[in-house]
């Protein structure tokens, strides 16, 4: 069992991984992802993560998902929302293939907004969409564009129309979730919110996780699976 192994080789594997090699070196493949040398390197301390880490933490996430006692959870591509906003419905009718939406327990949706990271949990148990930004900034107008995807969807799979008055979309304050104090650490929060959501747990994480949060997702990410 990887808990077994110490400690001290987990920090070498990790060093491993941030070592010097050739940055186009595929580190882990699975999900019909890729993660290089060059991907991992976005884990060092300081650095922005790239889709590549978010997509493939966001796989490990969907496929712990399937063990007794955790919620369903779907998640789309940072590719999704760009498509949506660019080409509307008919441009993402298709990434639901074979995934009913509606018999998820949660949507996870990482967004991505020039030079910040965000996510929209989409609970169709409670029937919210809620908007997680560590920078405190609001989310209305995301919210709003999904809930309005969410309806084209229900209509186009299921012939069901989607009541607007029976959910809540709301922008997470700043004093509802943790926020980050530094202007590099946003991937990271998106990726360990949706962490704690998808075990329905609270999310308790502070900035002063963040260091700890890189290394753990670098060895989650070459083993491909969550710790």
């Amino acid at each position: 069992s990887p808990f077994k192994s110490s400690f001290q080789a987990m920090e070498r594997e990790i060093a491993a991984a941030f070592g010097k090699g050739h940055p186009d070196e595929v580190l882990s493949s699975a999900f019909k992802l890729k993660v290089t040398r060059e991907d991992i390197q976005t884990l060092k301390n300081h650095r922005w993560l790239n889709d590549e880490v978010i997509n493939f933490y966001m796989s490990l996430l969907m496929e712990r998902s399937k063990k007794e006692g955790y919620p369903v959870v779907h998640a789309f591509s940072t590719f999704f929302y760009p498509k949506l906003t660019s080409g509307g419905y008919s441009a993402v009718r298709r990434w639901t293939r074979g995934v009913d939406l509606f018999k998820q327990d949660l949507v996870l949706v990482p967004i991505h907004l020039r030079a910040h990271w965000a996510l929209v949990v989409i609970d169709i148990r409670k029937k919210t969409v809620d908007y997680f930004d560590s920078l405190g900034q609001k989310g209305d107008k995301i919210c709003q564009t999904l809930f309005q995807y969410l309806q084209e969807e229900s209509q186009e799979k299921r012939n069901l129309e989607l009541s607007f008055s029976e959910w809540t979309l709301h922008s997470m304050e700043s004093h509802e979730i943790p926020q980050q104090l530094n202007g590099s650490d946003c991937g990271v929060f998106v990726c360990k919110y949706a962490d704690y959501v998808s075990r329905d747990k609270p999310i308790t994480f502070t900035q002063s996780h963040m260091p700890y949060f890189r290394k753990k997702m670098v060895w989650e990410i070459i083993h491909q699976q969550l710790l």
